[in-house]
């Protein structure tokens, strides 16, 4: 995670890749849980839908749950996005126009716009982990079905971060 924000925000806007990772591994139900109601554009929702994403992510984003707020972007997108995503784009957007200080997202440059932005960011890993800390999740089992999918990560990332939650709960 980047940034600081309370450890149980009242809404968080969410791009495309963190929510579809977290329906490939069975972890969804983290993020209302964490974080109360989360919002997205519907133009992350369209990225969702798109017939190359795999069934599973389709199914989800076809019939969403309560707690996920389908928002139409503001209009007139923002300025200093132009390279990033249309997901991506509109997330921030989103985020800005709503007054939500936390956006929850993946991509590096992404992630580099929304902090020029003023916001805080939070990723997938650090769903997980925060999901872990609480006793929400299993790392060892979320990071294995995560590695089963196409996420990107440094090659000893997740090894890394397993090894420090031990050393935290002071396990061998």
């Amino acid at each position: 995670m980047t940034g600081s924000v309370s450890e149980r925000a009242r809404r968080i806007v969410a791009d495309t890749g963190p929510l579809q990772y977290l329906v490939l591994i069975g972890e969804i139900d983290l993020l209302p849980r964490l974080f109360g109601a989360v919002a997205i554009p519907i133009a992350v929702q369209a990225e969702m839908l798109h017939p190359g994403a795999p069934e599973a992510v389709r199914s989800w984003a076809g019939a969403p749950p309560h707690w996920l707020t389908i928002a139409p972007g503001p209009k007139g997108g923002r300025a200093g996005l132009p390279r990033r995503g249309v997901g991506e784009r509109a997330a921030i957007a989103l985020a800005l126009a709503s007054g939500v200080e936390l956006i929850l997202m993946d991509d590096r440059a992404g992630v580099a716009a929304a902090l020029a932005q003023g916001l805080s960011v939070i990723g997938t890993l650090g769903v997980l982990i925060r999901g872990a800390r609480r006793g929400m999740v299993d790392l060892d089992v979320a990071f294995a079905r995560l590695r089963g999918t196409n996420f990107r990560h440094p090659r000893n990332l997740l090894a890394t971060l397993l090894a420090e939650e031990r050393k935290r709960r002071g396990e061998p």
